[in-house]
């Protein structure tokens, strides 16, 4: 018993000590990033996930002065190889996939925020390089005035039935509808080398000429393009909102299957303003700066631990609408899938179009 004690009071006083550490860690962080007094970004644009309220505290808290330049995650690690020592950029924000590139490419410096332990495993990188921030999954946005009558589908196996036209967009050029021929193929019972029950689903679409062009984005669905959309989740949610009337809009995760990924942020390893950057890093996984996101429709990686405000819970779906959905397990079988996609997309669903 008494040794019970004091292994108890010896594992209380090394997690005060812990906590104390950190906290002082913390200190010494905001006093040197207050020092660099700027952080500046790439592909961190203020509309995009509420990045803006972000900033915008950053600047009230700590002061800091921020740019950002909008550009894709492949042009972000370009771009931190090319500067180096003439970097002009501290951190970005890349897709899921693009963290273990900047790794591999020896861009980029560790930070791990103090709420470490709750990002999922499948979420981070185990030496601090990345972490997920918020997540994105597969998900259908259905115009419920174009469907003429037909039930909206909540799964991948409404699709092979229906009567509506449903929307991919460019398989070779989005990650979006990419990452929707992955989420298909794991709702019937493929994976990231095995895409063809996805290819199968969407060549039946072709065939009965049910599969469109267009590619799902406000402007298409404005214009009554789109009647059914597979989008990312905050993408859909966030095209609702900003519909003329979003009631006729619904947004879903398909019950059978989904496929979740998300965006990190990459610290560049030659930034001018380190501590800064890893400040940034720190508030993004902090309670406000998750909810930042979830203001944005992003779904922060952090949701099952925070107490949304009820305002801001409402921009995002349910907890129980992801029972389903399944986080990239390969991700190198993945990339070689994907790179194989579009060829595959011409040879088994394109020719199959009236």
């Amino acid at each position: 018993m008494k040794q019970f004690f004091l292994a108890s009071l010896l594992g209380s006083t090394i997690a005060l000590c812990t906590a104390a550490m950190a906290a002082d860690d913390l200190k010494t962080l905001e006093a040197a990033a207050k020092a660099e007094g700027e952080v500046n970004s790439v592909g961190m644009p203020d509309d995009w996930a509420n990045w803006k309220g972000t900033w915008e505290d950053l600047a009230r808290i700590y002061g800091l002065k921020h740019i950002d330049t909008d550009m894709s995650s492949a042009q972000e690690i370009a771009k931190f190889a090319a500067e180096k020592d003439n970097a002009t950029a501290d951190i970005g924000d890349v897709g899921a996939a693009f963290g273990p590139i900047a790794v591999k490419q020896g861009v980029v410096q560790p930070y791990k925020p103090t709420t470490w332990e709750q990002i999922p495993d499948w979420a981070k990188d185990k030496d601090g390089n990345w972490a997920l921030a918020y997540t994105g999954s597969i998900a259908f946005i259905i115009n419920k005035k174009l469907l003429h009558g037909s039930e909206a589908p909540t799964k991948w196996a409404d699709l092979k039935t229906g009567k509506y036209k449903v929307s991919i967009g460019d398989v070779s050029t989005a990650a979006q509808a990419a990452n929707g021929v992955l989420a298909a193929a794991l709702a019937n019972g493929g994976d990231e080398k095995n895409i063809q029950p996805a290819l199968l689903l969407f060549a039946d679409i072709a065939k009965q000429g049910r599969l469109s062009m267009a590619n799902p984005t406000i402007a298409t669905m404005e214009k009554g393009e789109i009647e059914v959309g597979v989008v990312w989740d905050f993408n859909g949610l966030s095209y609702k909102a900003k519909m003329a009337n979003p009631d006729d809009y619904t947004v879903l995760i398909p019950s059978d299957g989904s496929v979740i990924s998300g965006y990190t942020t990459i610290i560049n390893k030659y930034a001018k303003h380190p501590n800064a950057a890893k400040l940034t890093r720190e508030y993004i996984f902090s309670d406000a700066g998750q909810i930042n996101l979830a203001k944005g429709n992003a779904r922060p990686i952090r949701a099952e631990h925070l107490k949304l405000p009820q305002e801001v819970k409402a921009k995002l779906l349910p907890n129980e609408q992801y029972k389903k959905v399944t986080p990239i397990k390969d991700a190198d079988a993945w990339e070689k899938t994907s790179k194989s996609l579009p060829q595959k997309w011409q040879e088994e669903v394109i020719i199959n179009m009236p």
